[in-house]
């Protein structure tokens, strides 16, 4: 009987994947008088989702169930094991991809972005050649000479440029993110070059 998870077909290019994937999953006995589909399903979502994987990412959502295959019975367990096939939303972030997210958190040294089911980290280094210092009392960064600010609740685009998902534990994942780059930064900065290029 096969009690990992397995990947049979992946559909979409970016961070976010649509996958089919196969995997056994344990039906406990208080359980086995429900609609079975509703069992696997219960079952399937407490057992993987939130769950990371290093060759998928993270699994988002469970879709729909293709295929139940025949319950297995265990010696001195009374649960059931379906061997099952199913579709899986999966967030896989990929190194140098650029993505759109929102400051979630301003720290002394960085903040957080939010880019889907997970954070990143952009570093002080990370977000302008101008030194930065941290105004404590308006939790933002602010750039010596420009003047650029970043702030919790501000849309910025970033590129990935470290990466380690770790399994055991989710909360230890970490996602480098990087603004200092053309094209990059926060929204509103981006519009103004937007505009002066327009004018030019």
């Amino acid at each position: 009987m096969k009690k990992s998870l397995y990947l049979l077909n992946v559909c979409g290019l970016s961070m976010y994947k649509k996958c089919v994937l196969y995997d056994t999953v344990r039906v406990p006995p208080t359980e086995l008088g429900e609609d079975i589909e509703i069992s696997v399903s219960r079952a399937l979502r407490e057992k993987l989702e939130g769950r990371i994987d290093r060759h998928l990412g993270m699994i988002v959502s469970i879709l729909d169930i293709v295929e139940i295959g025949d319950g297995h019975i265990l010696f001195g367990d009374g649960a059931v094991y379906y061997d099952t096939t199913f579709e899986a939303l999966v967030f896989q972030p990929v190194l140098q991809e650029v993505i759109d997210g929102i400051v979630v958190e301003v720290v002394e040294f960085g903040a957080f972005v939010s880019i889907g089911p997970m954070d990143g980290l952009l570093h002080i280094s990370q977000i302008t050649s101008d030194f930065m210092s941290y105004d404590s009392k308006k939790a933002r960064l602010v750039a010596k000479d420009t003047k650029l600010s970043i702030s919790e609740g501000d849309k910025v685009r970033v590129r990935v440029v470290a990466l380690s998902l770790n399994e055991r534990d989710p909360r230890e994942s970490k996602i480098g993110l990087t603004m200092r780059q053309v094209g990059l930064g926060k929204y509103e900065q981006l519009e103004e070059e937007r505009k002066k290029e327009e004018v030019a």
